[in-house]
């Protein structure tokens, strides 16, 4: 079935929609909010929905900041016509800072770098640092020295464990543009028990004038763009 102009602006909105059926179940999405449903369940999303919907039919726009993984919103609206069906569109900011440049550096192969990290961090230290790599990230153009000084900071937030883990992997789905070429996002997610959260505050300071995008909350995540060449 061939869908309509109108659809297909929805499809494309930058905005995820869903539709639910009266049970939670849904019944239809666009793109974004696939994505976003690897970051949160229907079931939160369907109760988010029900509790900011209007007391009567028709539609209820709420300006509050929500956060789902690396997604970040401002507002949102719910709607619906009859108790069979209430949909949900959600505001997001944008995270990353979209009209930048091209970030430049040098080619380099990030998990020489991040083990450098970890090996300086280890020396001396009872922490042991577990390591789960996806082994395909190709050689990448990166700031090396901004990034071992970043991921450097990101240990020092983590001193107060036993064990500290390492994540490397793609980001399935997701990119970002700079001058109008699309780049596939990869992550380095560093994650324990315990968090120091005052010094965690230092990272958005040192990453604020970085094509380097970070989110903080129990794990720290660098989001960082496959530049190749």
């Amino acid at each position: 079935m061939k869908i309509t102009f109108e659809q297909q602006w929805l499809e494309h909105d930058y905005n995820p929609f869903i539709l639910f059926s009266s049970s939670g179940k849904i019944i239809s999405l666009n793109t974004e909010a696939q994505f976003l449903l690897g970051c949160v369940s229907n079931n939160e999303l369907f109760e988010l929905a029900t509790s900011y919907a209007s007391l009567s039919f028709g539609f209820k726009t709420t300006f509050i900041e929500l956060e789902f993984g690396r997604y970040k919103f401002f507002g949102l609206t719910v709607g619906y016509d009859d108790e069979e069906e209430i949909g949900l569109k959600l505001y997001k900011m944008p995270s990353f800072k979209i009209n930048n440049p091209r970030p430049s550096g040098e080619l380099t192969n990030i998990y020489s770098l991040v083990d450098l990290c970890i090996s300086s961090n280890s020396i001396s230290s009872p922490i042991t640092y577990v390591k789960e790599f996806d082994p395909t990230i190709p050689e990448i153009v990166i700031n090396s020295n901004m990034f071992i000084k970043l991921l450097n900071k990101i240990y020092l937030c983590f001193q107060e464990n036993e064990s500290i883990n390492t994540k490397i992997y793609y980001r399935v789905g997701e990119h970002i543009k700079f001058e109008d070429k699309k780049y596939s996002l990869f992550s380095i997610e560093v994650s324990a028990e315990n968090i120091n959260h005052e010094k965690s505050k230092e990272l958005e300071i040192l990453t604020t004038n970085s094509n380097f995008y970070i989110d903080v909350k129990k794990k720290i995540t660098i989001n960082i763009p496959m530049i190749t060449e």
